[in-house]
């Protein structure tokens, strides 16, 4: 490449993802051992198929296969009917057999796509392939300087998911993994949880000059939204910084150093001959039939872009709202749950982003436990005694808390507590007489024209029914007493 500077303006920035996700199995990918036990203790879900003792054959695990279509069906990828096992060979501690066994040249699936929004513009990304393949083990780095191996995640089955380079901004990057998080959890392939390491990203980040390809660095081992962006935002920086001043890129692999905001070099990028791959001789083709994949479609869910699509014609919620509750499955299908029993989908839509993420949140409470902990059809009857006037909105807070909290049904608490709004017109004005009675200078302040001791005279007469008087009502036998 010429090392005369380039103009800015001739630049453009080329990232492809690559997606490890953590399939929601309770066993490894080819062997018994619990692959669902995060904080178990070192080396005690291990046998001698994932510490690759010699002798010991795989079994492919079928749920795995199972999710690992799913996932793929919901990409929109072509599922092939026939797919191989390769083994990919390199040297790592945490790698006991010396290879992993993945898949190369005949994946799973190929030739899909993820639709998703940045900052409220649609995107489209193709998905280049999905694949199945066992993840290596944990090394942990002690303050001693010694490196202990943790083989419990040997072995556990991962789905890999390939982009295409058709991202051009770190922003982007960010907002694809996230959707692609979203239908992972949707379609309860994966957790996804990023904490736990349920999903990983590799990104590989170029910079194009007049539409020639440029050379690529690859960033590893990414497991949140924030390092993805950032790293990408600080590669793309350097690389742009490199060409504008006339140098060049080398290809390698890096890591991010999220304490010191920079990338780190690790070492040389591979490609893929340097890995050796080769058939797994210990294992079949995967043949997928019509039948069984047809029978996977038909369990498939309203993946997340649709759901917000329709939402938007079918409710007119402000995208805002759209984004909030239709960011987990169980919240969304409570919402139109709620919505079928109250239709009135900007109230229940304010209750539940005010109201009911904020009780999940202090009574930490996961959003899949959601329906075991709340009924629809109870919240929309809080909604509806507020609507009626048979309860003021701040007590609907409070009674919305309790159902949360006790299962009780609303009617039962309104009738128990003796919660319900008072209308009675009689009752209210022997309140409002004794109120009047008991304020002479908030009367005679109104008389002399100071209209805002009406409020005073208002809340006194809440405080008095303890919340529960119609305030309408309550005004309006004020003004008639202070008229009068």
């Amino acid at each position: 490449m010429s090392t005369a500077k380039l103009k800015l303006e001739r630049l453009e920035t080329v990232i492809g993802l690559e997606l490890h996700a953590q399939l929601k199995t309770k066993t490894k990918l080819f062997c018994n051992c619990r692959a669902d036990q995060f904080d178990a203790p070192p080396n005690t879900h291990t046998c001698p198929v994932c510490l690759g003792m010699p002798g010991a054959l795989p079994v492919l695990n079928k749920q795995a296969v199972e999710l690992a279509l799913k996932a793929a069906l919901a990409f929109h990828c072509r599922v092939h009917e026939r797919s191989l096992f390769a083994r990919k060979n390199y040297f790592y501690p945490d790698l006991p057999k010396g290879y992993q066994i993945s898949q190369y040249d005949e994946p799973l699936a190929t030739g899909g796509w993820v639709e998703f929004e940045v900052d409220g513009r649609p995107r489209r990304v193709g998905i280049r392939r999905v694949h199945l393949e066992e993840d290596a083990g944990k090394l942990i780095h002690t303050e001693e300087g010694r490196s202990l191996v943790d083989f419990n995640r040997s072995g556990v089955p991962l789905i890999e998911i390939v982009t295409e380079p058709e991202i051009h901004t770190p922003r982007e990057a960010r907002a694809l993994m996230e959707e692609i998080r979203r239908i992972l959890r949707y379609i309860g392939v994966s957790d996804a949880d990023l904490e736990k390491g349920e999903l990983r990203c590799d990104a590989n980040i170029s910079l194009s000059v007049d539409g020639r390809p440029g050379t690529r660095t690859e960033i590893k081992n990414m497991n949140s939204f924030r390092a993805v962006e950032e790293a990408l935002s600080f590669e793309e920086r350097r690389q742009r910084k490199a060409l504008e001043e006339g140098g060049q890129v080398e290809q390698q692999t890096l890591g991010w150093d999220a304490e010191r905001g920079q990338v780190v070099l690790q070492r040389g990028k591979e490609e893929s001959e340097d890995y050796r791959y080769f058939p797994e001789p210990d294992l079949p083709p995967l043949i997928v039939t019509q039948e069984w994949l047809e029978r996977l479609r038909a369990t498939l869910p309203e993946l997340p872009a649709e759901k917000r699509r329709r939402w938007r014609e079918e409710f007119g919620l402000p995208d805002y709202d759209i984004r909030v509750l239709t960011e987990e499955r169980p919240v969304a299908e409570f919402f139109e749950a709620v919505v079928r029993l109250f239709p009135e989908p900007k109230e229940v839509s304010n209750w539940m982003m005010s109201e009911l993420l904020r009780l999940l949140k202090e009574e930490g409470v996961a959003v899949e436990e959601l329906p075991l902990r709340l009924e629809p059809a109870d919240f929309a009857q809080v909604l509806r005694l507020v609507k009626e006037g048979k309860i003021n909105r701040n007590t609907g807070k409070g009674l919305l808390a309790e159902v949360f909290k006790t299962g009780r049904s609303p009617e039962e608490l309104v009738r128990e507590r003796g919660l319900e709004r008072i209308t009675d017109e009689e009752a209210l004005a022997q309140v409002a007489e004794q109120v009047l009675a008991e304020n002479p200078k908030a009367v005679s302040d109104y008389k002399s024209g100071k209209r805002e001791a009406l409020g005073f005279l208002l809340g006194q007469v809440m405080r008095a029914t303890r919340g529960k008087a119609d305030p309408k009502l309550a005004r309006e036998l004020l003004l008639r007493k202070l008229s009068g």
